[in-house]
């Protein structure tokens, strides 16, 4: 899929040869002549009252009189919010999927004020229509839609925004695409080729630690988890270097559990198929480096993802068994689903000796969190204020929302156990709290934030796969702390897509992709995903 950035005036639009036009339309629209085909158009449409300029509400026209484009199609943004855009824009594109239209073009030179947000909302509502899994198809239906042109009145800022837009586009499909991957296409082994991928990308470099490196670390949680699988394990570290080495980094962690069975405590099999997906914090991960890559902020950031599955062979942790983590403290094994947490807890550990920042991990960790916050935003935990304001702004600016839940010591008190430091699980009540209560043990040396994404890494039902959540708010996240650490700008070792004749294009590839995890609504009564 290619997306090109062009000057498109209000004069111009009539004219703009393509298949499908979607041209967004405010509510309160600036008065013209209208002597053009468009203006009588949409005047015409407000007197019959066949056109609403509501959200997401659209009329649709084909080869109207006066206009180049064989589809016209005019989308209703409201107040014209990014989140309405977003909306409109994926309305739209939803009724032009069925067509042949090869080249699509957005028109947004109507908007009042179709700044940084606006732009990039519209792009991530195009790169969600156009992304199509296919990695597993024997005979994938060829994509139809070839470009995707973003129409704006005077390019100016648009330039960086289209560029930003294109970047997150970019990371979310990666994303995406390792989420859905099944688990026999995205084992430790082939997740970690993916992040070697990223290696060949400007300012990124990998490190892939195998058993024999992660026992000489003493990451015995993480080592007990792995053991009933016959794939063995990964320790993903990734490191992008945009900043000084001086500046100390921000330390994403991702939880990758390419597939969970449950272990021992094993699940329903209905639905057990989904947990293909518990390795999308580990995927949002590789998604955020692929958007540095693009973008190239001057900022530390390294990614750590433990990666392994979760099986019940004879080898596999028991409940009741006791193991020892890399931070020395012991840890009582209640319930083997509870396995995310094992493995994360050694990653936290690890990312001590970057003497990180801040430190933020990502993981579909609890059906708890699902039941509070359902599928509208991610439970957000955090041991300092600044860092929760920071990280929920972030969301809010991506549409990539999060909600702040409690971290009070009476939590942690179900974690108590008298054959350990810690028990691994405490009851049902406020699962997703003790959950992150249980993390928190591990992260007394930074500042500390952990994204349970269990609600909102993907979709079930006919739409279901991957979201690539919460890439978006990572991205903003990273961007809002440059001006922090070091001087406001980017380090362009690559430059930007070339502007030239009034257009920006930029190409967004279809990488491979891999999984997550989680424990719906309806299997929270057997036990806590991890």
């Amino acid at each position: 899929m290619d997306f090109e950035l062009k000057t498109l005036t209000r004069a111009r639009i009539c004219a703009e040869k393509c298949d499908a036009l979607v041209v967004l339309v405010p509510q309160l629209l600036a008065e013209t002549d209208g002597s053009d085909a468009l203006t009588a158009l949409m005047a015409q449409a407000d007197q019959s009252g066949d056109f609403e300029r509501k959200p997401g509400k659209l009329l649709q026209a084909y080869r109207t009189p006066g206009l180049s484009a064989t589809r016209l199609v005019l989308a209703g943004v409201g107040e014209g919010s990014a989140r309405n855009i977003k909306t409109a824009v994926a309305a739209a594109l939803a009724a032009i999927k069925g067509s042949n239209a090869q080249r699509v073009v957005v028109c947004a030179s109507l908007l009042n004020a179709a700044d940084a947000p606006h732009l990039q909302a519209a792009l991530l509502a195009c790169g969600d229509a156009a992304y199509s899994y296919t990695a597993t198809k024997s005979k994938p239906a060829g994509a139809k839609l070839q470009r995707l042109v973003i129409g704006v009145a005077d390019l100016g800022q648009a330039k960086a925004a289209f560029h930003k837009g294109v970047a997150l586009v970019k990371g979310i499909d990666l994303a995406r695409e390792w989420g859905n991957r099944p688990a026999n296409h995205a084992t430790p082994t082939l997740l970690a080729g993916a992040a070697k991928a990223l290696g060949k990308l400007p300012g990124i470099k990998v490190e892939i630690l195998g058993p024999k490196e992660v026992a000489k670390l003493g990451m015995g949680s993480f080592m007990a988890v792995a053991k009933g699988s016959e794939e063995p394990l990964r320790f993903i570290v990734l490191r992008y270097d945009g900043a000084d080495k001086a500046e100390a980094p921000v330390v994403l962690v991702g939880k990758g559990i390419t597939f969970d069975s449950g272990g021992i405590s094993i699940k329903p099999a209905a639905e057990m198929d989904e947990m293909k997906f518990d390795m999308c914090g580990a995927a949002s991960v590789l998604g955020t480096f692929r958007a540095l890559a693009e973008l190239q902020p001057a900022l530390n950031v390294v990614g750590l993802i433990p990666a392994c599955e979760n099986l019940p062979d004879g080898r596999a942790l028991k409940p009741g068994d006791v193991v020892t983590s890399m931070s020395g403290q012991t840890i009582e094994i209640l319930n083997t689903d509870a396995e995310g947490r094992l493995v994360l807890c050694d990653a936290l550990s690890y990312a001590e000796r970057f003497k990180p920042r801040a430190v933020v991990d990502i993981a579909t960790l609890t059906g708890a969190c699902v039941v509070a916050l359902g599928a509208v935003r991610s439970g957000m935990f955090a041991s300092h204020d600044d860092l929760a304001l920071a990280l929920s702004e972030a969301g809010d600016r991506a549409l990539d929302l999060c909600w702040r839940l409690p971290l009070d010591d009476d939590y942690a008190e179900g974690l108590k156990t008298n054959f350990a430091d810690v028990a691994n699980v405490a009851g049902r009540a406020g699962g997703a709290i003790s959950a992150a209560k249980f993390l928190q043990r591990f992260t007394s040396k930074f500042a500390w934030a952990h994204l349970d994404i269990a609600g909102t890494a993907w979709r079930g039902g006919a739409a279901k796969g991957a979201t690539g959540r919460p890439v978006g708010l990572l991205v903003e996240y990273l961007l809002g702390q440059v001006g922090q650490i070091g001087q406001v700008g980017q380090k362009p070792r690559k430059a930007p897509a070339k502007v030239s004749a009034g257009a920006t294009r930029s190409a967004v590839s279809r990488e491979p992709g891999s999984a997550v995890k989680t424990a719906r609504v309806s299997r929270v009564a057997k036990a806590p995903a991890a």
